[in-house]
Parts: C-alpha cells; sequence; structure tokens
C-alpha cells in the first residue's frame, strides 16, 4: 500500500499516455502505467520512477481489465484517479470496412472505457475517495474523417459516456470529465508529420498554426484530475489549437 493517491493510465507505455503520467506523478500522484505493450510499459515504468508501475493490459478484455484493477487494489490500493487513454484507429476505406475491424476499435476505444470507468468508480465509492476519470475523446467526436469510421463513432460515444457517467457518480463527489485532442505529435501522426504535404493541409486547419504537444494534453488531464478542477464535470476539453472554431480556410 502506499500514502501517495494512485492515479491509474491505460496506453500509458508511450505518447499521450506517458505524458499524462508525468503531469499526474508531479502533482503528487503514484501513477501506474497500463498498456498492451508489457515490454514497453515495464520499460516506461521504469523511465518514469518514483515507484510507477508498468502492468500489462488489453483493455478490449473484460476480463483483463478486471484483473488489471484487482492487481492494483491488492498491491498498492483504490484508485484516486482513471485516465482512460488505450485506443486504436484502424483506417480503412468506409464502403470495405470489415465488422471485425469496427468492433475491435470500439471494444477498446469505447467498451473498455465503460469498464474501466464502472471498476474504477465501484473501488472509489467502497474506500470513500471522491476521486477523478478522464476520458480521452477527440475532437473526432465533433468533426469527421472518412478512413476512421470506428474511431469517429468510438470518441463520440466517449463523449456521450462522460456525460452519463458524470451524472451517475456525481453523488458520490466523483467526477468524470474529457480531453479531446486535436492534431498531437505522436506516433499515431508521424506518418502525417513525415510529409510536407500532408502536413500543411493539417495546419491549414489549425489557427495556432502548429501541431500539439502530448505534454500539453498532459497538464489539462491533471488540471481536470485535481481539486483545482473541483467543480468541472461532465466536459470535454478541446485542445486542438483552435480547429473546432475555425469556419472557413483562406
Amino acid at each position: 500500500m502506499t500514502d501517495l493517491p494512485i492515479a491509474l493510465v491505460t496506453g500509458g507505455a508511450q505518447g499521450i499516455g506517458y505524458a499524462c503520467a508525468e503531469a499526474l506523478k508531479e502533482d503528487g500522484h503514484r501513477v501506474v502505467l497500463a498498456d498492451i505493450n508489457a515490454e514497453g510499459v515495464r520499460a516506461a515504468a521504469d523511465k518514469l520512477g518514483g515507484g510507477t508501475v508498468g502492468l500489462p493490459c488489453d483493455m478490449s478484455g473484460p476480463a483483463q481489465i478486471a484483473a488489471l484493477f484487482d492487481t492494483v487494489e491488492d498491491q498498492l490500493g483504490p484508485v484516486s484517479v482513471l485516465v482512460n487513454n488505450a485506443g486504436i484507429a484502424s483506417p480503412g476505406d468506409f464502403l470495405d470496412y470489415s465488422l471485425e475491424d469496427f468492433e475491435k476499435v470500439i471494444s477498446i476505444n469505447l467498451t473498455g472505457v465503460f469498464l474501466a470507468t464502472q471498476r474504477a468508480a465501484k473501488g472509489m465509492i467502497a474506500a470513500g475517495i471522491e476521486g477523478a476519470i478522464v476520458n480521452m475523446s477527440s475532437i473526432n467526436a465533433q468533426v469527421a474523417i472518412p478512413a476512421i469510421p470506428a474511431y469517429c463513432a468510438s470518441k463520440g460515444g466517449v463523449q456521450q459516456l462522460t456525460k452519463v457517467a458524470a451524472l451517475a457518480l456525481a453523488p458520490h463527489n466523483i467526477r468524470v470529465n474529457a480531453v479531446g485532442p486535436g492534431s498531437i505529435d505522436t506516433a499515431m501522426m508521424a506518418g502525417v508529420n513525415a510529409s510536407p504535404e500532408a502536413l500543411a493541409k493539417v495546419l491549414s486547419r489549425t489557427p495556432l498554426g502548429r501541431v500539439g504537444g502530448a505534454r500539453e494534453i498532459g497538464d489539462v488531464v491533471a488540471f481536470l484530475a485535481s481539486k483545482k478542477a473541483s467543480y468541472v464535470t461532465g466536459e470535454t476539453i478541446y485542445v486542438d489549437g483552435g480547429r473546432l472554431g475555425l469556419n472557413y480556410t483562406v
């Protein structure tokens, strides 16, 4: 067990998840990273230090999600902060998009978020913790890209699930919010960043004129997890350089 509040970050081996973990650690949390990449998540935990624990978990598997929380609770204690960050995109042509691919994305990006949120909330309630849950949505909860139908559908679902959970858990003083990143410099954007033409197209839709950094997402997540956001629940904060507010380009 630990005297520090426990923050669990899924998809924490790299990118936005790792940046969230850094910010939460700096805010005084004992961090647990979960990721399907077993070797990568342990390496990330070692890199972050400060007693960080790295645990392998496939967030598409209900049994694995349950086992993840069992392990954290048995070894460290109940979770005070949950960051549902794990997600995949799986692009493809809409007319040829397979049901298998669609269901795989939904199972991780939406069903996994539901299961983890539900389990974390039960642990918080049992321990009398007034905790915080932060879900990773996307600007694609509001706008859409035809090549990632399941991803867009899942992120729209995350936005609504965030509202539902916030209402359901408000009587227990558990806050649930989401962050919706725009174009962020992560592995998912590597192909775009490598193409000047593709990057120029992205930046033409981004009023601040640059790609965001993973830590810029992590800092907003840490804010929502903190007492500074004590009266904020059911919200999605879009960290997108102004993209959603853009009517047209000239």
